[in-house]
């Protein structure tokens, strides 16, 4: 039998400011395509089916468009299940692509925050890119200390935050919130740039250019 992954996405389709949101392209597509030849991949989200893209992603990534066009993913998109009636047990590893939405929605979730809580307390690989780690900053370990507490993590920076202007879209700026939860935050030399960090189960990317390295750490996780 192969190895089964929950994608999570956001169902918040407006940021703060009423800006269009959801999740982000390239960092559900890049990942879901490294990791769907070997592994049974489900989707589910806070309201359950066709989570919203964010529609600026799909026009800054055009080349990543097919994701949105593979009638194995509109399938699962469409029955992606509400995050109520999913259960840790039935899988090997969630991940978390980004986009804002995550930070408006998952973050706050309890049903969320107990989802992530029993995927790392079953020793089982809890992954997040760009803003998906906002979706974290609720999960605890055994002891009750957040998952992210003396581990190294990445997620956007609060410096690429400034950058696309948006910062008065979420509630909180991730990387001040990753520290502020005990979290070893590191990043790339330069905004944009790639960086993957892997501290035992817990896997965390920077920013869309990490999309792919988290799922090729994933993979090499669940191979391992």
């Amino acid at each position: 039998m192969p190895k089964r992954i929950l994608f999570v996405f956001t169902s918040a389709d407006k940021t703060l400011t009423g800006a269009q949101t959801g999740w982000y392209l390239p960092e559900a597509a890049h990942p879901y395509y490294v990791l769907a030849p070997k592994y049974e991949i489900d989707f589910a989200a806070p309201k359950g089916a066709n989570p919203p893209v964010d529609e600026g992603s799909v026009q800054m990534f055009a080349a990543d468009k097919g994701f949105l066009e593979d009638p194995a993913v509109r399938q699962k998109l469409a029955a992606a299940r509400p995050l109520a009636a999913v259960s840790a047990a039935d899988y090997d590893a969630v991940f978390y692509p980004g986009g804002h939405g995550p930070m408006l929605d998952l973050a706050s979730d309890p049903v969320n925050a107990q989802l992530a809580s029993e995927f790392f307390r079953a020793g089982k690989v809890t992954a997040a890119v760009c803003h998906g780690p906002g979706a974290l900053v609720g999960a605890t370990d055994a002891s009750g200390a957040p998952i992210v507490k003396g581990r190294t993590v990445t997620g956007f920076t609060d410096k690429e935050e400034e950058l696309v202007g948006k910062v008065k879209d979420v509630p909180f700026l991730l990387e001040s919130r990753l520290v502020a939860l005990g979290g070893k935050f590191e990043k790339a030399a330069e905004p944009w740039q790639p960086a993957v960090r892997v501290d035992g189960i817990l896997i965390t990317g920077q920013n869309p250019a990490s999309s792919k390295g988290v799922g090729e750490a994933i993979d090499k996780a669940l191979s391992a």
